[in-house]
């Protein structure tokens, strides 16, 4: 009688290493490679015009940092005693990163030097465009979505009450969407303040990024993950599978992107056949 338990419990690990370990699958049309490795819970990404790749450790208790990988490989650190340094955007030469921890700073890094913009609470997901940096925050039921104005450095709450909140963006289309992970959605922002549900039934749902191919949407799942691609036409494909953890998906500007799979400390390099 005992041996029946042992066996279940040896099947469920096999399953659990089997989802761990099992190489991701790439669909028609699609290739990839690892190009960085050792990159401790790799979270967004932002190409600096001198080729280097700046990337957040997204590590708890001040052990997370953002690093800089020179074209040749060579890593230094930019920003350390960090905790979880999570969303990260490109503005006015240099670049805003958060912390998703309670009353942290949203700070701007450029030249070398930090300035503290303002303060929020589990901020992750961050926009910028024009004179405006948006920020939201990853919170049960008490998040924000927040507008700071650069000129005069006004910050207004746009949203409040949401829910486990973690990426926003602008599409090409002019919607500005963002995720709510815990249910599985992406929803737009109107001018009412209705904010409908668009998009549905996708497991974590957590950055999102726009560009002429459509809206791609990586899943924060640590088992079977998915990086997806809905077309201009509402077309949904599955360009990447078995992912661990996936984060931020950015282009690299000669046709390809990068995608930092935090669940396994790496980062992918996606090309088109």
């Amino acid at each position: 009688m005992l041996a029946v338990p042992g066996a279940v419990i040896l099947a469920a690990l096999g399953f659990f290493a089997w989802q761990s370990f099992f190489p991701v699958q790439a669909s028609d049309g699609w290739r990839y490679q690892v190009v960085h490795t050792s990159v401790p819970k790799a979270a967004s990404m932002v190409v600096n015009g001198d080729g280097s790749l700046i990337v957040s450790q997204e590590l708890r208790d001040g052990k997370g940092s953002i690093v800089r990988i020179l074209p040749d490989g060579k890593r230094e650190t930019v920003v350390s005693g960090l905790s979880k340094p999570d969303g990260m955007v490109a503005v006015h030469g240099g670049w805003v990163f958060s912390q998703e921890i309670d009353g942290a700073m949203v700070n701007f890094f450029k030249d070398g030097e930090v300035k503290g913009l303002f303060k929020g609470s589990d901020v992750q997901g961050l926009w910028n465009e024009g004179d405006d940096l948006y920020a939201i925050e990853d919170r049960k039921d008490d998040g924000r979505l927040l507008r700071y104005h650069w000129p005069d450095g006004t910050l207004t709450v746009l949203r409040s009450g949401l829910s486990e909140t973690e990426s926003i963006t602008r599409c090409t289309d002019g919607r500005m969407l963002y995720t709510e992970k815990e249910k599985g959605v992406i929803h737009q922002l109107t001018d009412d303040g209705r904010d409908p549900v668009v998009l549905s039934g996708f497991n974590q749902p957590t950055y999102l990024m726009c560009d002429q191919r459509g809206l791609w949407i990586s899943e924060d799942s640590t088992h079977r993950a998915r990086l997806l691609l809905i077309d201009p036409q509402g077309k949904q494909r599955t360009v990447l599978s078995f992912l661990k953890a996936p984060q931020a998906i950015i282009p690299t500007g000669r046709g390809t992107y990068l995608l930092a799979e935090g669940g396994r400390d790496r980062i992918l390099e996606l090309t088109p056949d």
